[in-house]
């Protein structure tokens, strides 16, 4: 066995992600057989949205980062320190900033882990998209204009066949 302390950095994010995603997809389960999924994604929305705020202040407080956003560089800074902490791997997700006031999104290799476990739920046709509705969340928490193109709805990998898209920033 191995003691705690010897686990790196990478490993207890990437164990507390999945603990995290395992209790969101069994909680959006337990909703969608219980309620159905319109009122699931309802649920799932407002609970992102709720949950944004608390997340945010913990992670700017985490990161030492305490002034407001007010600039696109600024943005990509903490985003990209944030991801590091929130995002892992095995999301499958990539996100670029190759342009000024833009950043990329896409699912690697044609695959999303929420399209994936809200497919086998049975339910894909009519999901609506917690993930990039999170990352709008989030934007709209630290007051940053933007506008997503493919604007967020329906699940892009079921009804597109791949998932990505770019978010315009207006400082």
């Amino acid at each position: 066995m191995k003691p705690s302390d010897a686990i790196t950095k990478k490993e207890t994010i990437d164990l507390l992600n999945k603990c995290w995603m395992t209790h969101d997809g069994m909680w959006f389960f337990h909703c969608l057989q219980e309620f159905g999924i319109e009122t699931t994604n309802k649920i799932n929305k407002s609970a992102i949205k709720s949950m944004s705020s608390i997340e945010l202040k913990r992670i700017r407080s985490v990161l030492g980062f305490k002034k407001d956003i007010e600039n696109f560089e600024e943005f990509k800074v903490f985003f990209i320190e944030a991801s590091k902490l929130i995002i892992p791997d095995f999301m499958n997700v990539s996100f670029n900033f190759s342009e000024e006031n833009k950043m990329t999104w896409v699912f690697n290799q044609g695959k999303c882990f929420a399209y994936e476990g809200v497919k086998r739920l049975g339910a894909i046709g009519k999901y609506e998209c917690g993930v990039l509705y999170r990352i709008k969340c989030w934007l709209e928490e630290l007051g940053i204009k933007h506008k997503f193109s493919p604007e967020i709805n329906l699940c892009h990998m079921h009804h597109n066949g791949d998932c990505s898209g770019y978010i315009q920033f207006f400082f």
